[in-house]
Formats: C-alpha cells, sequence, structure tokens
C-alpha cells in the first residue's frame, strides 16, 4: 500500500501537522485498538480513523493507492507566541516510545507501525524519541549475556528516518506491559527475598532492588552496582555507532519507574494515602539498627515508625504527620534522616556508574525524580517522606539531590510540569505548582540542567501549562519529553491538541526536506511485508 501526498498552495502553514495525521490514518486489520493503551503499541481504529478527516479535513481517494489532500480546516487554530515571553524555538522536543516497544521476547511489537508513527513525527517536527530500555530483556536468562537486537532494530529505524533517541536504562520492572526483573535475578529473589523492598506487613516491592542492597554481592557475587555497570558498559560497546549521533541522551533507572524514590505506594488501593515506609528488609533493618547505635540510640533501631498510617489512611489519621508528632521529634529527624540518606546515597552510585561508563560518548546523562505533590500543603509533607524526601526541620533532600547531580554532570528530569494547582482534589492538600518550582530552585543553585516532562495522564489545560514552565525564564529547560506514544497519544482529539501544542513551541516553519515533499508530491510508503500485520487506511 502506499500513500501519496499532494501539495496545495492553501494549505502551506498546516501541511506538516496534515502529512502527519495522514500517517497515522490506518489500523492493524480489523483489530479494535482501545484508547486506555497509552504504554502500548496501538493506533487507530475505523471510527477514530474517520473522525481525523472530520477535525483534520483529509480528502482520499477509495483506491488501493490513497491519495490525501490537505484541505484547510477552520477546526485546527493557530496559536500565536505570547509577547515578551521566553521563546521555545531552542527547546528540544521529544516523544516516549511505547513502554512495550520491544517485547519481553526482544521482538520489535508492530515495526512497520513504529516506522510510519516516526515518520509523522519527524514531518510534525518533533526533534526525537525516547525508548525504555529495559533490564529484563536485555540480561533475561543468564548474568553477563546481554542481547541487545530488539533495540537495535529500534535504533536503527529512528536513525533512517532521521530523528534523535534518547535511551531509559530500566532497572525496573513494569506492570503495564509486564516486564520483571531478569529471570536470573528473579531465581536469586527466591532464595535471598531480602534484596527487595519490604513493608512492615513483610509485602515484597519486586520490580526493583532494595537500596540497602546497592553494596552487597547478592547477585552471583556481585553488587547491583557493578551488574549495572557491566549493562552500561555493554550497551556502550553494542551501540558504538549511534552514541553522540543519533542516540544523544541517556537516562539511568534509580528506583520504581525510573524514578528516584521508594516504592512507597507499592500495595496502594488508593491515592488517599500517603504511602508506607519500605525499610523492612533484612539489609535495611541492618542498616538502620548500625545507624542507631552509631547515634547511642540501640533503641531507635529496631525498626520503622509504629505510629505512620497505612497505605489507604489519610496522613492525619495517625500520630506521626500530624502537626507535633513524631516526625518533629528527634526520634522522627532520626530516622528520616537515615531513611533519606539511603536514597541520596543510591543516586550518587548510580550516576556514578553511568558518569563513568559513558565518558567522552557525546551523550547526555539524565536522572529522574517524581512529582510528589499529594498533601504537599502539610507541613509533615507525607508523600515526600515515605517516598525518601526529607525536606523539613532545615533539611532539603531535594537541594542535597541536586548537588549530587552536579557532581555527576547529568541533567534532572522533572515530570508533572502539565500538572495545575487549579485542577488538584481540594481534600488532596496537593501544590504541584509550588513543589515543582521549589525542585527548580533548587536545581538552578547547584547549576543543573532540567529536562522536562508529563505526568503520566492526560490532565485539563495540560498543554498550556507544559508551555508556561517551557516559558519560565528563570529555568531555561532546552529539552521536554511528552509520554507517551500510544493510541491515545494517536487520537484525532489528543493529537489535534499536541499538533497545536507543537506550533505554540514555534516549531511551524517548513523544512527544506517538507518543501520537497511538498513540491514533489513525494510518496512515503508504508507497506506490509509478510508475517507482519497489514496496515490499512481506515
Amino acid at each position: 500500500m502506499e500513500v501519496s501526498v499532494i501539495g496545495n498552495p492553501q494549505a502551506k502553514k498546516i501541511f506538516r501537522s496534515e502529512l502527519a495525521c495522514r500517517e497515522l490514518g490506518f489500523r492493524f486489520g480489523s483489530q479494535v485498538i482501545s484508547g486506555e493503551s497509552r504504554n502500548k503499541v496501538s493506533f487507530l481504529t475505523h471510527h477514530q480513523s474517520s473522525k481525523w478527516k472530520q477535525i483534520f479535513g483529509l480528502r482520499c481517494s477509495p483506491r488501493s493507492s490513497v491519495k490525501c489532500e490537505a484541505i484547510v480546516s477552520d477546526h485546527v487554530p493557530f496559536l500565536k507566541p505570547t509577547p515578551n515571553a521566553r521563546s521555545l524555538e531552542s527547546v528540544k522536543l521529544f516523544v516516549g516510545l511505547p513502554l512495550d516497544t520491544v517485547s519481553d521476547c526482544n521482538n520489535v511489537n508492530h515495526m512497520k507501525a513504529i516506522t510510519a508513527g516516526l515518520k509523522a513525527l519527524k514531518l510534525l517536527g518533533v526533534e526525537g524519541v525516547e525508548l525504555p530500555v529495559f533490564w529484563g530483556v536485555v540480561e533475561k536468562e543468564t548474568a553477563g549475556k546481554y542481547d541487545w537486537s530488539g533495540y537495535l532494530a529500534v535504533a536503527e529505524i529512528v536513525k533512517k528516518v532521521g530523528l534523535k533517541l534518547h535511551a531509559s536504562l530500566s532497572f525496573h520492572g513494569s506492570k503495564d506491559p509486564e516486564i520483571g526483573l531478569p529471570d536470573w535475578v528473579a531465581k536469586i529473589g527466591e532464595a535471598e527475598p531480602g534484596m527487595y523492598f519490604t513493608d512492615r506487613y513483610g509485602k515484597q516491592y519486586k520490580d526493583c532492588l532494595s537500596f540497602g542492597v546497592d553494596d552487597v554481592p547478592v547477585l552471583d557475587g556481585k553488587t547491583p552496582m557493578e551488574v549495572y555497570k557491566g549493562f552500561c558498559e555493554s550497551f556502550k560497546s553494542a551501540f558504538s555507532d549511534y552514541m553522540g549521533n543519533t542516540i544523544t541522551g541517556i537516562t539511568l533507572g534509580m528506583g520504581p519507574d525510573g524514578e528516584l524514590r521508594y516504592p512507597s505506594h507499592q500495595h496502594e488501593t488508593t491515592l488517599s494515602g500517603a504511602g508506607e515506609f519500605q525499610c523492612y528488609d533484612k539489609h535495611m533493618l541492618s542498616a538502620l539498627k548500625q545507624y542507631a547505635e552509631s547515634t547511642g540510640n540501640p533503641l531507635w533501631g529496631l525498626g520503622g515508625p509504629h505510629d505512620a498510617p497505612a497505605y489507604d489512611q489519610q496522613p492525619h489519621s495517625s500520630y506521626f504527620f500530624s502537626d507535633g508528632g513524631s516526625w518533629e521529634s528527634q526520634y522522627g529527624d532520626f530516622f528520616l534522616t537515615w531513611y533519606s540518606s539511603l536514597l541520596t546515597s543510591h543516586a550518587d552510585r548510580v550516576l556514578s556508574v553511568a558518569s563513568s561508563a559513558f565518558s567522552g560518548t557525546g551523550v547526555s546523562l539524565c536522572g529522574k525524580l517524581p512529582l510528589l505533590h499529594q498533601w504537599n500543603k502539610l507541613r509533615s509533607q507525607p508523600s515526600e517522606l515515605t517516598a525518601g524526601f526529607y525536606s523539613s526541620n532545615g533539611h532539603d533532600r531535594y537541594e542535597a539531590i541536586a548537588e549530587i547531580f552536579a557532581k555527576n554532570s547529568c541533567r534532572m528530569i522533572i515530570p508533572g510540569m502539565d500538572l495545575s494547582d487549579e485542577h488538584q482534589s481540594p481534600a488532596s492538600l496537593s501544590s504541584p505548582e509550588s513543589l515543582l518550582a521549589h525542585i527548580k530552585t533548587s536545581c538552578k543553585k547547584q547549576g543543573v540542567v532540567v529536562s522536562g516532562q508529563n505526568s503520566s495522564a492526560s490532565v485539563p489545560g495540560g498543554f498550556e501549562r507544559i508551555v508556561e514552565n517551557l516559558k519560565d525564564a528563570s529555568v531555561g529547560i532546552d529539552l521536554f519529553t511528552y509520554q507517551r506514544m500510544g493510541a491515545l497519544f494517536f487520537s484525532p482529539e489528543h493529537f489535534h491538541a499536541f499538533t497545536v501544542f507543537v506550533r505554540n513551541m514555534n516549531q511551524v516553519e517548513l523544512s527544506s526536506y517538507d518543501q520537497a515533499v511538498e513540491d514533489e508530491a513525494q510518496t512515503v510508503s508504508i507497506g506490509s511485508g509478510t508475517g507482519a500485520p497489514s496496515l490499512q487506511i481506515a
């Protein structure tokens, strides 16, 4: 099947987005793809594709070789840049690829669909894409045996399309899609359960390793840091032809979902609570005992706080997080200082490994922090405390972490730049805007470059809020990654809004490549080959 693009002089300003939409007007056979699968490889259904024609004004001939003509539509507004604001022309825009772009069997899911989507992003003016690279896929069966084939195939596609690639090295597992830690690690974990984070009920979080084993040889005689270093060195070798040209950035996973934090909501039923402390595996308890003895308070090292609320309980339901509660006591300062210090030390170890492994490759190194804005208006800021960020009683963990990032010459990725206070539930006492401002200020003090991301779910006014954050002249954000490609991303309503967002970032000029496409009616072939699902114009 071929899709031919016919130039239209009336459509100069909308050519790039119209062509991108045309690239996406297909589906997999007759399969209906749910729009809820935002993290998985899937594209448009017949109904969705028909709606594209209504929104973007496409005219197609019903033949096997389909010709589409751009028609000026009043439904696609052009937002003008805000006067007297920081220009966004220098901001590089990336889009995250689906989490299951490469399956747990190391195969590229729907390669032809991914390729067509990449071409659409290129024509729209996107700089590049972010690719999740899972430890459990590459080093799946045996320690030290790496299979990069699936990810190398994606890197080659990205290179051919002309996009840049940012690789996220993920030393954690995923529930959706279901990708666990390497099989050989899971097998060790059956005999050594103490290597996983554990809560006070004895429940384990098995999607990443406890910070308490960073320097403990629990993995066939090696420490996790030594294993991570081997993984990074193998990546550098396997992708040497792409480093510094196609691959321009690497993010190091530092905890659950790749973020630097404890899995404080590991068994959540709702988000109403502040989470729980994860310090009950044997290695964490051993470290706590030693710290307590060194400070002359051995009884404080017997376990975590006994008066903290459960996962689904609100912070004020027990004494620990209340005003004047245990968190403000001498014991509270002792425990929270220790608990957060392990988080900071973990960040330093991981970033040091990466800095050493990728020195001289010409790629930027990054680490991601969470935006723990729920209950942020409470003095105790409990959601941050259970996740390891102790910013009370004169301590500012964000600035301490920013100092670690600066030491290792790493960028800091901050998500949630689409969130605003006005759209938060009053009962949650949440303030994403003030927390984001606080973290950005900490980075500025330490000279750490900030990169932005949106939250994992679409929110009201999200694109407008992203633009406001990117235009903030106090912290010059020069790279933003929009998460994440999938069915929702390519739905007509969402991709329309994304197109307007790209235009509002002052990326509306036609490149010489786009002009050649328009002038010469270049044909983009996305025909399907054998053994792959057929791509059809819907």
